[in-house]
């Protein structure tokens, strides 16, 4: 139920990362959800509360028209399309929905996590739509953005002296329903001898070095580099997912990987995934502390020792729906800020994160 002159919102996108955000915004007592944009013709003209598994028939259908929504200069759209594989495509959306006067939140640049060191061919169109339109931008990390800033930056001011600074993902993703990143992208299932686009070198730095530089800079850290460090590791035996099927053993069955802000030679500041298709691949590295299927934890090495585990579900028990719950919880509720802030390119600096005012319920909708 929205309130009178709630923002009227666009979520552009249904996958997984969509399905969450119809939810946050039908939650939302600010937010009205206007419309639905899709790329898949199969999922034209279905009402979006079914596509998002709500419960319930939202009023709203799914169009694959995205120049007729923009057109009607909604307040916001939560951006909600994949930018992995199509990062050009990407940009242009949300240069496009820029241009219309909208504020648009989105995880899928991840050149601008922190807008600071953004390369030009990515900031300038951006920054000319912004001025054009008088739109304003919100990116933050899917994986989630908050694990990666916030909580930590947070976890910090409790501590009295701090040598280092950590931030994890730890993820089956067996349950992880995008079978091409899974398997093309972070390679699993693929021969040891592949080299999977994601961890590709200088890949990591790009796609998490912002959020690396950004907490450098509310520590008042000058970093002297970026380092990137990977292990992979085969699967011993076969192995038969829900969701993906069968990966083969002496396939690549887990991956970790950090990015590290270095100074005097010593990462201080340190984003690692580790990630796995099985429990039994690589188990001595890191895993959930209640031994599922994932978690995100912050430490924050010093005195005193802080460690911080986020352990989150959603759509039927699922972490990896949970964690993108999170982090589509954190663009979502932050709409209203931006629209309040006026034009303009944010960072998770300015951003606050907000109590969930209004949404404290006797019940969860299903």
């Amino acid at each position: 139920m929205t309130g009178h002159g709630a923002l009227r919102t666009v979520v552009w996108g249904t996958g997984n990362v969509g399905r969450a955000a119809i939810r946050a915004v039908d939650a939302h007592p600010d937010l009205e959800l206007v419309a639905v944009v899709v790329a898949d013709p199969a999922k034209v003209g279905r009402d979006a509360g079914h596509l998002a598994d709500v419960g319930r028939a939202l009023g709203v259908t799914a169009t694959d028209d995205a120049a007729a929504v923009l057109a009607e200069r909604p307040d916001a759209v939560v951006y909600a399309a994949s930018g992995d594989i199509r990062p050009d495509d990407a940009l242009a959306d949300v240069v496009a929905a820029l241009g219309a006067g909208a504020v648009v939140v989105t995880p899928a640049l991840y050149a601008l996590y922190d807008p600071r060191s953004a390369p030009a061919e990515v900031i300038d169109p951006v920054r000319a739509a912004v001025e054009a339109g008088g739109g304003a931008l919100f990116v933050s990390g899917i994986d989630p953005g908050w694990g990666n800033d916030v909580l930590p930056l947070l976890a910090t001011g409790l501590a009295s002296t701090i040598t280092q600074v950590r931030c994890q993902e730890i993820f089956d993703y067996a349950t992880y329903d995008q079978p091409d990143s899974v398997r093309y992208l972070v390679g699993m299932g693929q021969p040891m001898d592949y080299e999977p686009p994601m961890v590709a070198p200088t890949v990591p730095t790009m796609v998490w070095g912002g959020q690396v530089r950004l907490m450098a800079r509310a520590l008042g850290v000058e970093l002297d580099e970026i380092r990137e460090t990977l292990l992979r590791r085969p699967l011993e035996e076969t192995v038969t997912t829900e969701a993906m099927g069968e990966f083969e053993a002496g396939t690549q069955g887990a991956l970790r990987f950090e990015v590290q802000g270095i100074v005097d030679g010593e990462p201080v500041i340190v984003v690692e995934h580790i990630t796995r298709i099985h429990p039994s691949c690589a188990p001595d590295w890191p895993v959930p502390p209640d031994g599922g299927a994932g978690a995100h934890k912050v430490v924050v090495e010093g005195r005193p020792r802080i460690e911080i585990n986020v352990e989150a579900t959603d759509e039927g028990g699922n972490r990896a729906a949970g964690g993108n719950a999170t982090a589509v919880g954190r663009l979502v509720n932050a709409i209203g800020w931006l629209r309040a802030a006026g034009p303009g390119i944010y960072d998770a600096l300015d951003v606050p994160l907000l109590p969930a005012r209004g949404r404290l319920r006797r019940e969860v909708p299903a």
